[in-house]
């Protein structure tokens, strides 16, 4: 029997210091999101980190907080409730961090009776700490807890077709109604050396990573598994779909931690940098992210909505991630299905 593991990064259970330290604590601690040695990864994150983010974290995450839960979590079981209208076997939503767990979520499966799972992230890019720690944990509990269960690993979709024209008509959709002077594909940050380790060919280790360019050729070996290029691609094919001209957008990383060289330019300071230029109507889109969640909700609309002003803009639009947009689901339901039939 067949089934489906849908999986986002995840959120704490509550807008609380108590509820963030544990949360920040998975997460952080995880080997592939800050990839240090164990014993200075302990003491980055827990002799230094965890002493004022979880209160600090808390804070923002009271300004965005529903009624009904953290969005990134409401949203999901969303699209969890109208993907399995879709198809007619079992969809089970899971996180990376926090709750519903990747376990309790395999187990799921496993109690309705599946024995083959269709693994699909929440991140149409691929980098390591996003799809590729989802990937290692599955296996990981499918070879100790599992092993009755054999797993399909849905591949990164930045340049499928179905997918950018799902994504080029929600921007398109928001711009009609936004006489924006400026569009900012935003994307999450991750540090540069991941992407030397993600390349399976080694090539990395001797590109020169230049600002505004491709690292990689798109197609070659060692673009499959490169955040960058994906995200370039996805920029380029929506821009193309949606007809904007080439000195209205660019793309920048936001969430940067550490001190450690990152992908640049920065997302905060490209936002102001515009705003100092003269834009005064900013439109920012956040490719990376198919579900809003913090970084969207609070990190761009919010703190960079108010440093967007400041500088001398007048409005930041955030363009809402494709959640649980119609079309959207109609496309993943499609993928589901290509993999059930075998296709």
């Amino acid at each position: 029997m067949k089934g489906v593991l849908l999986v986002n990064l995840g959120s704490p259970d509550s807008p609380t210091k108590d509820a963030l330290k544990p949360y920040l604590d998975q997460f952080l601690m995880d080997k592939r999101v800050i990839d240090l040695p164990y014993l200075l990864r302990a003491f980055v994150v827990r002799g230094i980190i965890l002493r004022k983010r979880p209160a600090k974290s808390a804070e923002a995450y009271q300004k965005i907080w529903w009624a009904d839960g953290s969005p990134l979590i409401v949203i999901s079981k969303r699209i969890q409730k109208k993907i399995q209208e879709r198809i007619d076997i079992p969809v089970v939503l899971a996180m990376r961090y926090g709750n519903p767990s990747l376990e309790s979520g395999l187990s799921e499966l496993a109690k309705k009776g599946v024995t083959e799972v269709l693994l699909l992230p929440a991140y149409p890019q691929y980098a390591m700490a996003t799809s590729e720690t989802i990937e290692k944990l599955a296996d990981k509990l499918l070879a100790e807890k599992f092993s009755q269960m054999t797993l399909t690993k849905f591949p990164a979709y930045y340049n499928r077709e179905d997918y950018i024209d799902t994504l080029a008509s929600s921007i398109s959709r928001e711009l009609e109604s936004f006489d924006y002077d400026y569009l900012l594909f935003s994307y999450h940050g991750l540090p540069q050396r991941h992407l030397r380790k993600t390349d399976k060919t080694g090539k990395h280790n001797k590109v020169k990573i230049v600002e505004g360019e491709y690292c990689c050729r798109p197609g070659s070996p060692e673009s499959a598994f490169c955040y960058r290029t994906h995200c370039f691609e996805t920029t380029k094919q929506v821009v193309e779909r949606v007809g904007i001209e080439k000195h209205k957008y660019s793309m920048s990383f936001q969430s940067r931690l550490g001190i450690d060289k990152w992908l640049k330019p920065f997302t905060a300071d490209k936002i102001i940098e515009l705003a100092q230029q003269g834009v005064k109507k900013l439109a920012v889109v956040t490719p990376a992210f198919v579900t809003d969640c913090i970084e969207t909700l609070e990190e761009i609309e919010i703190r960079s909505g108010k440093d967007f002003m400041e500088n001398g803009g007048d409005v930041l639009r955030m363009i809402p991630c494709l959640n649980d947009d119609e079309q959207w689901m109609d496309v993943m339901a499609s993928w589901i299905k290509e993999w059930m039939l075998g296709q």
